[in-house]
């Protein structure tokens, strides 16, 4: 594969750093068809949305199959404070970097924004300051539509299921079983395929008429007899709206009674998100799909989606979803924008499709950059045990994100808090702070980094405050606990120009024969063994702790044949423990596991560390207040 022939873009720095939103605009995109050639998409691969963004076609990978894989690298980082430590910003301003200025062949794959914190409180998600995605507001709003078509998928389902459940509560079993398989004209009942999957489930020969069934199959065919207790799946919408975290539903006088207690959550955190990040292809989806457990029947076996009959139907919706969204940085190098999972109940990684296509388009010589959510305790680690054992690559290296400001706090300085003015402790020089957030936190997660057989270079991304001799003893302390190298970064500041040392030492980090990589565990192992071994060797535990709760849903997973899936922490990330106030790296702490539960056609158990809010809430003062449009130039102001 040749270098790609590039015009990148080269946005004016000014100090101090503008708005995000200022820079974004004073800089003009190119249109996307141009930023496509450039990097060797064909015409006939491209479906616009507009001039600047676009969807790119999965035959790419057969027509590019021939072609050897490029370096493959995730951003993670330290645990972090509650105001984040810049993985987005890095993870531009590296590609930035290898791009514009090393002439590399390079993408950065990044997770598509919710609309809920672009509207709430931690508004837009395009990086920051001269390492930014543009245009900002296509990125950050509606983008090509592919979390709409999931909200109308999940709403199918879910509508499905309670309308399932009302039909066989309000029906006799005869009458259920000829709605369900009504005589054609010929006095034939046929079956579609998704019914006679149904069968092959249930052990019932396939028939080409339902007439032939017995009187105990028709029963077994019609009744799903789904346990309301059971139900996992779901409403959801992309806003934060706090009352729709616990609703009653089936009050109208159409719904007989039905009632049943349930809730919103956001669209992120549906399981089809966390579906379409994992999938290798629309077949593979379609499958994922049908595997979606929704509930328990009555006897305990697993209800799917492929029971409630929708698979085909959530599959069409989600059809244009698997091809993943073309965009550019701010100097003009191509992203990819595709997927956005939860990184706590999901594993919060942008899409393996978009990974493997941007891999073929750079080549053997290039490099895909590719973010891991939260700190690399929880999305390196799932990144490597769930994202690379489905697709099948290699990782080449790891950049591990620290800051100053996260490593005082980690060494004992006082609380940050979101809103609220920084201590003077993080803003003037103090060794103390620093030498014990690195001797802690910063040692912990090169030693979890490690632990996968990868390189790992730590990126210092610096703050104006930060002094000489606070990075200069990062740097030292993480090169002596096992970094590959560490480096200083000025990449919001300055672009890629301010990253082309963290360039130059991912490349001499990704050079020579690749490294051996390994998983943390065996899939063989029990679901119990599997979480345990995340909380002693990433986590530091020294053990955990199961609920009541956590043990019957460990057996009844085990039972209904999912003790293979790998393991996805549900847990907070501003500690590596369960306990957000605990920094540095805790010891001597056993992890309590509250409950389990099971995305089985995401492909995963989630054990619940303590509580996790899956629909956000709106603040007092809300982002919406500063967002507005000029309704003659139809600019956008107030996205940050």
């Amino acid at each position: 594969m040749s270098t790609w022939n590039v015009e990148y873009l080269k946005p004016t720095l000014k100090q101090p750093v503008p708005s995000d939103i200022a820079i974004s605009r004073a800089q003009p995109p190119k249109d996307i068809e141009k930023v496509a050639g450039e990097i060797g998409i064909h015409p006939d691969e491209l479906d616009l949305y507009g001039r600047k963004k676009a969807k790119v076609s999965l035959d790419i990978l057969e027509r590019l199959q021939g072609v050897k894989n490029g370096k493959y690298v995730v951003v993670a980082g330290i645990t972090p404070t509650p105001l984040g430590e810049g993985k987005s910003t890095t993870t531009i301003g590296l590609v930035q970097a290898l791009g514009a200025h090393l002439h590399k062949n390079v993408f950065a794959c990044v997770r598509q924004p919710s609309q809920g914190p672009t509207f709430g409180i931690k508004g837009g998600a395009a990086g920051g300051g001269y390492s930014q995605v543009i245009p900002m507001e296509e990125f950050n709003l509606h983008l090509t539509g592919d979390i709409h078509a999931i909200t109308a998928a999940n709403n199918l389902l879910a509508a499905a299921i309670d309308a399932r459940m009302f039909h066989e509560a309000t029906q006799s079993t005869d009458a259920l079983f000829n709605r369900l398989a009504p005589k054609n004209k010929q006095g034939v009942r046929p079956l579609s395929e998704i019914q006679l999957r149904r069968l092959d489930r249930l052990g019932i020969p396939r028939t080409d008429d339902a007439e032939n069934l017995s009187e105990d199959q028709r029963i077994s065919f019609a009744r799903l007899n789904i346990d309301a207790d059971t139900i996992t799946w779901n409403r959801v919408m992309d806003t934060n709206d706090r009352f729709l975290r616990k609703i009653e539903i089936g009050l109208g006088p159409n719904e007989k009674g039905h009632t049943r207690s349930t809730q919103f959550d956001i669209t992120v955190a549906s399981e089809l998100m966390a579906i379409l990040a994992l999938t290798t292809s629309l077949d593979d989806m379609q499958q994922r799909i049908a595997r979606i457990v929704i509930g328990s029947d009555k006897a305990g076996n697993p209800v799917t989606a492929d029971d409630i009959g929708v698979t085909g139907a959530l599959t069409v919706l989600m059809r244009d979803t698997v091809r993943p969204n073309l965009m550019q940085t701010l100097e003009g190098t191509p992203v990819f924008v595709h997927a956005g999972p939860f990184a706590n109940i999901a594993h919060g990684q942008s899409s393996i499709l978009a990974d493997k296509v941007a891999l073929k388009l750079v080549g053997e010589n290039g490099f895909v950059i590719t973010e891991a959510g939260f700190g690399a305790d929880i999305g390196m680690e799932k990144f490597f045990n769930i994202k690379c054992r489905y697709s099948g690559l290699q990782p080449s290296a790891v950049v591990l994100v620290a800051t100053v400001r996260a490593l005082k706090m980690h060494g004992g300085g006082p609380a940050v808090v979101a809103g609220a003015p920084l201590k003077h402790e993080y803003l003037d020089e103090n060794i103390p702070l620093v030498e014990g957030g690195c001797d802690s936190n910063l040692r912990k997660q090169i030693e979890n980094a490690n632990k996968f057989g990868i390189p790992v270079v730590v990126c210092v991304n610096k703050f104006a405050t930060d002094t000489n001799k606070e990075l200069e003893m990062v740097c030292s302390k993480a090169k002596s606990y096992g970094a590959f190298d560490a480096v200083v970064s000025e990449h919001w500041s300055q672009g890629g120009a301010g990253a082309v040392a963290l360039a130059n030492s991912l490349v001499k980090a990704t050079e020579g024969p690749a490294k051996e990589f390994k998983f943390l565990y065996d899939l063989d192992l029990s679901l119990e063994d599997k979480i345990a071994t995340i909380a002693k060797e990433i986590y530091g535990a020294d053990g955990i702790e199961l609920s009541d709760a956590a043990k019957e849903k460990l057996e009844r997973y085990t039972r209904q044949g999912f003790s293979k899936l790998p393991i996805c922490m549900a847990k907070t990330h501003l500690s590596l423990s369960s306990d957000p106030t605990k920094k540095g790296a805790p010891t001597g702490f056993t992890l309590p596991i509250r409950d389990v539960r099971a995305s089985v056609g995401a492909g995963f158990i989630y054990p619940l560390v303590g509580e996790m809010t899956t629909m956000p809430g709106l603040n007092t003062r809300p982002c919406f207040y500063d967002i507005t449009i000029d309704p003659v130039t139809e600019v956008i102001d107030g996205l940050f």
